[in-house]
C-alpha cells in the first residue's frame, strides 16, 4: 500500500486489507453514511465483485434519533447499498435517552444493535470503518484520562463484542485516503456536524491534531505508538497469565463460596504491574458492579502493598496479624492469614455508600 495519504485505495489495496474475510459466510458492515463508512461499503462491494464467491454483505445503519437528518441519511445509505447489490438494514435506538454521557450511551447502543443484526444474519464479524485518525484521537483521549498500557494501545484490529467479532480493517488507513477514494468514484456521503461540535471531547482533540502534527505528533505517529503499546500489552498479558497459573499452584480453593485466592507471600513478590492486572482480573470476574476502574484498583493495590510491608516488618505474611478488607466494583478483597481472597461482595442496599476502594 502506498504511503501517499491522498491516494485512493486501489483494488489491490482492498484485496490485501480484506483477505482475512474471503471465506466468511456473512459480514455486517457498520455504515452511518459518513465518508469513512460509505467508503468501507463501496470498497467491500468492489472487492466482493472480484471474487468468484464471497461473503454475504449486510450494511447496517443505526439511527440514534438524535438528529433530524439521521432518518434521511439512513435512507441515503439504503439507496447506495441497493445500487451496490448489498443488503441493508436500519436499526433504531429506541427508548429514553440519557441527559448526560450521550456519546458513550449512543456508542454502546450502536454496538448492541449491530451485534443483534449480526446474530440474526448469521454474520461472523461486524466491520467498522475506524481509521488511523480515529486511532490517534483515541490515544489522546485515553492519555489525558490517565489510561495504562492496555488503554493506550487503543483500538485493536479485532476484539469480541456481545458475542460477535468486531473488526476494524481500515485501522491503518488515514481518513484522507477514504475521502479520496469516494471522490474518484463520485460517491456522495453525509456530513455529521456533531463531528465538529466542540462540546464533545473527541472533536476538541481532533482540532488539536494539526498543532500536535507540527511538533511531530501526527496521526500516523500516534497510531504507531498505539501499535507498539499494544505489542507491549500483549507481552505483559502473557506474563500475567503465567503468574496466575503459578499462584493457582500455590493457593487453596476458596471455602464455601465462589472466588479467587492467592498466596499472599507469592503475590507480594510479583512486579507491581502484574499484581495490578491479576487484581483487576479477579475483581472483574467476581464483582457485580461493572469493571474496576484503573485508578481505584491502583489505590487498593497500594493499600495491599502497605499491608504486605507491615506484615513483612513483623514476620512473614504467612504468620502476620495485620489484615485488610475492602470492596471495589462489587468484589470483596481480603488480606488475612497469609492469603489474598477476592469474592463477590454482599450487594449493597439502595442508597448505601461504598465501603471502600475509593
Amino acid at each position: 500500500m502506498r504511503d501517499d495519504d491522498q491516494s485512493p485505495i486501489s483494488a489491490s489495496d482492498a484485496k490485501t486489507l480484506f483477505a482475512g474475510w474471503r471465506n466468511a459466510p456473512a459480514l455486517v458492515l457498520a455504515v452511518s453514511g459518513g465518508p469513512d463508512s460509505v467508503a468501507l461499503m463501496w470498497l467491500f462491494a468492489r472487492w466482493r465483485r472480484a471474487l468468484s464467491r464471497g461473503p454475504h454483505l449486510i450494511a447496517v445503519t443505526v439511527d440514534h434519533g438524535l438528529r433530524t437528518e439521521s432518518a434521511r441519511e439512513a435512507r441515503d445509505v439504503k439507496r447506495l447499498a441497493r445500487s451496490l447489490e448489498i443488503e441493508h438494514r436500519t436499526m433504531k435506538w429506541t427508548g429514553a435517552k440519557p441527559k448526560n454521557g450521550i456519546p458513550a450511551a449512543a456508542r454502546a447502543a450502536r454496538y448492541r444493535l449491530l451485534a443483534d443484526a449480526a446474530k440474526s444474519a448469521g454474520a461472523t464479524h461486524i466491520l467498522t470503518a475506524h481509521t488511523s485518525d480515529d486511532q490517534a484521537e483515541t490515544v489522546l483521549m485515553r492519555l489525558f484520562r490517565g489510561s495504562g498500557i492496555a488503554g493506550l494501545s487503543a483500538m485493536a484490529r479485532e476484539s469480541m463484542r456481545d458475542g460477535v467479532v468486531l473488526a476494524r480493517p481500515l485501522l491503518s488507513v488515514p481518513k484522507s485516503r477514504l475521502v479520496a477514494t469516494l471522490g474518484k468514484a463520485g460517491i456522495a456521503y453525509a456530513d455529521d456536524p456533531t463531528n465538529r461540535d466542540l462540546a464533545f471531547a473527541r472533536p476538541r482533540l481532533r482540532a488539536l491534531l494539526p498543532m500536535l502534527a507540527a511538533e511531530g505528533g501526527d496521526a500516523r505517529g500516534l497510531a504507531r505508538l498505539a501499535a507498539r503499546l499494544g505489542r507491549a500489552n500483549e507481552a505483559v498479558e502473557v506474563l500475567a497469565d503465567g503468574a496466575e497459573r503459578y499462584l493457582a499452584l500455590r493457593g487453596r480453593a476458596p471455602p464455601r463460596q465462589e472466588g479467587r485466592e492467592f498466596d499472599a507471600e507469592a503475590f507480594a513478590a510479583l512486579p507491581e504491574e502484574i499484581r495490578l492486572r491479576l487484581l483487576i482480573r479477579a475483581i472483574n470476574a467476581f464483582g457485580h458492579e461493572g469493571p474496576a476502574e484503573l485508578g481505584k484498583a491502583e489505590t487498593l493495590l497500594a493499600q495491599m502493598d502497605r499491608c504486605f510491608a507491615a506484615n513483612g516488618a513483623e514476620s512473614s505474611p504467612k504468620r502476620a496479624q495485620i489484615h485488610l478488607k475492602q470492596t471495589l466494583a462489587g468484589a470483596l478483597v481480603s488480606v488475612s492469614r497469609g492469603r489474598v481472597l477476592i469474592t463477590p461482595a454482599p450487594k449493597r442496599r439502595r442508597g448505601s455508600a461504598s465501603t471502600g476502594g475509593k
